[in-house]
């Protein structure tokens, strides 16, 4: 891994402008984006573009589904609504990833994923400084009906970022192993 630059990173406490359980969640939230950007800020158009094999996604595309997934999120407990069909436009094909998805991400530079993730995540954070920490424990139906939280939902976002992280390595392993 390279220097991280944020003194903080390694210490889950209080944020400016955040109460304390939104600091927790922005704390964690901030490593997981801090590590992932880590991993992908040198990267060339190629590299983000790289498939393994036909039915692959490319870190172009998983970065892309960051995006989406986040912006689903905020929709979905910002809004507190279902998705329209304009949203649904909107967060794919980045969201369900997939033929569409290759056809359609690729060509872009780092700068835009990189400015995509940050305006996204801006909007979370300025959004979390303005929600009572209350907000975080309100239940609803998610998967398959269960109860969930506006907690769990959040913790969702950075871990689906933790797991497509760990799949932007092995790709990139895969691509150096390829030009062997």
């Amino acid at each position: 891994m390279t220097k991280l630059e944020n003194q903080g990173l390694y210490v889950i406490d209080q944020k400016d402008g955040l109460s304390l359980e939104f600091s927790k969640l922005a704390s964690m939230m901030e490593y997981t984006r801090v590590t992932t950007v880590a991993e992908v800020r040198d990267l060339t158009v190629d590299q983000l573009d790289f498939l393994i094999n036909d039915e692959a996604n490319s870190i172009g595309m998983l970065l892309a589904h960051l995006v989406s997934v986040e912006k689903a999120y905020q929709i979905d407990t910002f809004e507190n609504r279902d998705f329209t069909d304009e949203d649904i436009k909107m967060l794919n094909p980045a969201l369900e990833l997939g033929d569409a998805a290759r056809e359609q991400i690729k060509g872009k530079p780092i700068e835009y994923y990189l400015e995509e993730l940050e305006q996204t995540r801006k909007k979370t954070i300025d959004t979390f400084g303005t929600l009572p920490d209350s907000w975080l424990f309100e239940q609803s139906p998610f998967w398959y009906g269960k109860p969930t939280n506006n907690y769990f939902k959040w913790f969702h976002v950075f871990e689906d970022e933790l797991n497509h992280r760990g799949q932007i390595r092995v790709i990139k392993k895969l691509m150096s192993a390829s030009k062997k």
